[in-house]
């Protein structure tokens, strides 16, 4: 009861601003121009593993940024939420821009403005999963969350794009703390899948989009990718699919074998597959090369709110940009 009245009293009158500590406000003048103030970068962690896709962040993860995403994440600060959004938002558009599928400002296709209008097959969003330990600990998915604020976001500025939230642990894994690169893609590696029915949300013809909040070594983005690609890899009707009927839960994590899917309902986020009750249905289908069939190809990129500094591309330019922010 106490923490439930401190965060709602957080979101009408902040305490300290989630970057630097000062002032009262969410994110103050300063702490907004290092988290969105550049425009986001091409980044490739060092050794870079096999299967990542494309990855845009909007900033390098230190000083404030790298504050505010903790202060989200680990202490409740639910106000952060909308600046995250927005920064993360702003990764999806230029991973959209490289992949030929967006202009960076919008998607050519019916609507009122050139470029502007929304398609009819949005981007989807799809949100690397927490462990679920992790998302009882702090009450809340993270990365999740963020990925509902920054489709609102595109939307509002003409970008056809919504949540998937397809993606679900098969088993539990190992804490990432303490292991290096390696060991982090095995400790994470087969521990993905998609849920019974998500295949088709992902072959609907738009581009999946993987999103998280924070890339460091790249394991997490590369198992979902790897994910991802088996689910859709013949179409709509996939292995992830062959558990049960599309609408109906596949079998329990307690079940053996290898194509058990972790399906119980979050305590947080009931239930949905999709942001929206519409999002369960099977969307078009997109031909393949050979005609018919849905296939996702590789029509995937990935974005996140930050990455390690030393990952991003054009580092000269990124180094100045930090020195303007500080």
């Amino acid at each position: 009861m106490r923490r439930g009245w401190r965060d709602l009293t957080d979101l009408v009158l902040p305490a300290e601003c989630g970057g630097c500590g000062d002032g009262r406000a969410v994110l103050c003048s300063r702490c907004r121009t290092a988290l969105g103030g550049a425009a986001p970068r091409r980044v490739r962690p060092v050794p870079e593993p096999p299967g990542l896709p494309v990855v845009h962040a909007a900033a390098p993860y230190a000083d404030e940024v790298r504050a505010a995403l903790l202060a989200h994440k680990e202490r409740g600060m639910l106000a952060l939420t909308a600046p995250l959004g927005a920064a993360l938002a702003g990764a999806v558009r230029a991973g959209l821009r490289e992949s030929g599928t967006g202009d960076g400002d919008g998607f050519s296709g019916p609507g009122p403005g050139p470029g502007r209008g929304p398609v009819s097959v949005p981007a989807l969003l799809v949100p690397v999963p927490s462990a679920r330990r992790a998302v009882r600990t702090r009450g809340h998915d993270p990365a999740r969350r963020i990925a509902l604020a920054a489709a609102g976001e595109l939307r509002r500025t003409g970008v056809s794009a919504r949540v998937s939230a397809v993606l679900r642990q098969r088993h539990a894994v190992a804490d990432q703390s303490g292991l290096d690169a390696r060991q982090r893609l095995d400790n994470l590696t087969g521990a993905l899948a998609v849920v019974p029915g998500g295949a088709r949300l992902l072959c609907g013809g738009g581009t999946v989009v993987l999103v998280d909040d924070l890339m460091t070594t790249g394991a997490s983005l590369t198992e979902a990718a790897r994910a991802v690609r088996a689910a859709t890899a013949g179409g709509a009707g996939t292995a992830t699919d062959r558990g049960g009927p599309p609408d109906r839960a596949g079998p329990a994590e307690s079940g053996a074998g290898p194509g058990t899917y972790w399906t119980a309902r979050s305590a947080v986020y009931p239930s949905a597959v999709g942001e929206g009750r519409e999002e369960r249905k099977p969307g078009p289908e997109m031909a393949g090369p050979n005609g018919g069939g849905a296939v996702i190809g590789e029509a995937i990129c990935a974005a996140v709110v930050a990455a390690s500094p030393d990952s991003f591309e054009n580092k000269p330019e990124l180094t100045e940009s930090l020195h303007r922010c500080r």
